[in-house]
């Protein structure tokens, strides 16, 4: 067991020195002055929408939350189903490893209310799918309305695909939903039973993915300048591979896979103004959420300190 809670750590400080490596190479002859200009140089309006869009990306994330506690048939309230998946999500963006870190702050909070482990479990395992369908499902629009955004990660990441690949994936999930339209049988998993989600459940994933994906990308693609922008679709398409790569690699904030694989996929556009867009989405998605979801758990641990006593 001790060895196991080592991998993942492992793994993301592995990924972040690989990662930390190739950008000093990368960015050698840029000055931190480049990049100060390249905020500087961000209309103020512009910074508005940035925020703006932080906050439809976190309360896309809160339905995420909505929709497994919904499927489990589990009455919380509204207000603490939101605050404890932005606390969540917060914490475990910043921290790594999001599916354990997730699991975790999860456990704490809903044991609260009457969950069990194996609810969390269940819980957490369907809000790491519905992002995977979301991620799928932007990913088969993309390559057949932008097939050469994979093009982009040639020299970076071994993957090439083509509007086959995104009419494959459509495919796989109209059977997903063809399946929820049957209600097959639930999946026996020794005493653990995994009922497959409501068509309601099912529509609801495949509308709150994509729009937290579209809303963290608008972050990037709002604070990127005019000049060499290749448009918000292959903003969207670049963030989706470098925000899948970052969380694959268990990396704290995906701290330099996220702008190793962004600066490869935008390789035409000025590398500073591009981390400078990096810089906006890390303040308003990360690092002012993790604020903010701190006070939210000295507030919690507080009450529950108090409701004890």
């Amino acid at each position: 067991m001790k060895l196991k809670s080592y991998i993942w750590p492992v793994i993301g400080l592995s990924a972040v020195g690989f990662s930390v490596w190739l950008l000093y190479h990368e960015l050698r002859g840029i000055s931190l002055e480049d990049v100060g200009d390249g905020l500087t140089a961000i209309p103020i309006h512009r910074w508005v929408l940035a925020g703006m869009s932080s906050i439809v990306a976190y309360a896309a994330l809160a339905g995420y939350d909505h929709i497994a506690l919904s499927h489990l048939g589990k009455k919380v309230s509204f207000l603490f189903i939101t605050l404890c998946s932005f606390t969540t999500y917060a914490l475990s963006h910043n921290i790594g490893g999001s599916v354990l870190s997730g699991a975790v702050i999860r456990y704490r909070a809903y044991a609260t209310r009457g969950l069990t482990g194996q609810e969390v479990g269940i819980l957490v395992a369907l809000c790491s799918f519905t992002f995977v369908l979301g991620a799928l499902l932007l990913s088969a629009i993309l390559l057949l309305a932008e097939p050469q955004v994979l093009e982009r990660f040639v020299d970076v990441l071994p993957i090439s695909a083509s509007r086959t690949t995104g009419i494959v994936i459509l495919v796989l999930i109209g059977l997903y939903i063809f399946g929820s339209w049957l209600r097959l049988k639930p999946l026996q998993l020794g005493s653990l039973q995994i009922f497959y989600p409501r068509l309601s459940i099912v529509a609801r994933q495949l509308i709150i993915g994509p729009i937290e994906l579209m809303a963290a990308a608008a972050i990037i693609y709002f604070a990127l300048p005019a000049t060499g922008n290749p448009g918000y679709f292959i903003v969207l398409g670049v963030f989706v591979v470098s925000f899948s790569v970052a969380l694959i690699s268990h990396a704290p904030g995906g701290l330099g896979v996220l702008e190793v694989v962004f600066l490869a996929g935008l390789s035409d556009m000025d590398p500073a103004a591009v981390l400078a867009a990096l810089l906006v989405f890390r303040f308003f998605y990360l690092i002012i959420p993790l604020i903010l979801a701190l006070f939210v758990v000295l507030i919690f641990e507080k009450t529950e300190f108090s409701r004890r006593s």
